[in-house]
């Protein structure tokens, strides 16, 4: 080697060992500073981990699984029950102007169009208890599909027949 690589040598180590003492001093101060205030913590940080890890579903098992899968239902039924749609109305129309009527009037997803003789009649034609079942437990056919309850679970039976009940009546 010649004299200027040994002296470049010995001047670029220099350099790397003023760099790494900095890095160090650096590191030094930010453990000092993080010491002294130290990262705000969730109150409720027990609660969003207990909301991670409860249970998605429920698995039930024989007899007493039966039991208890009754029971959730009946619950889930009542809750339901607690918080039916617009206020308990069995106005066809006003239940249609909240809700049917986003797909009905345009025909979405193959509904059939309020007062639309061609879409209504092979409907009615299956009878009424077959539309208003198809209406509460949905349904999904060749040319279209129907929600369960209009997409809206806080409708109750008498509500989704009331309503259906206009509709053909609008489309006869």
């Amino acid at each position: 080697m010649t004299k200027t690589d040994l002296e470049f040598l010995k001047r670029f180590s220099m350099l790397i060992g003023v760099l790494a003492l900095l890095a160090a001093v650096f590191i030094a101060i930010a453990v000092y500073i993080y010491g002294k205030n130290p990262a705000a913590t969730n109150p409720k940080a027990q609660e969003v981990v207990a909301q991670r890890l409860a249970p998605v579903g429920d698995s039930y098992a024989g007899e007493t699984g039966r039991a208890a899968m009754l029971a959730a239902e009946e619950a889930r039924k009542k809750a339901a029950a607690a918080q039916v749609a617009y206020g308990g109305t069995t106005d066809g129309k006003t239940i249609y102007d909240n809700l049917c009527g986003a797909c009905h009037t345009a025909g979405v997803s193959g509904a059939p169009k309020m007062g639309d003789k061609a879409d209504w009649g092979p409907r009615i034609a299956q009878g009424t208890d077959v539309v208003i079942k198809h209406a509460i437990e949905g349904y999904t056919g060749t040319k279209g599909m129907m929600p369960a309850r209009g997409g809206n679970p806080s409708l109750n039976d008498e509500q989704v027949k009331a309503t259906v009940l206009w509709m053909i009546d609008q489309s006869r």
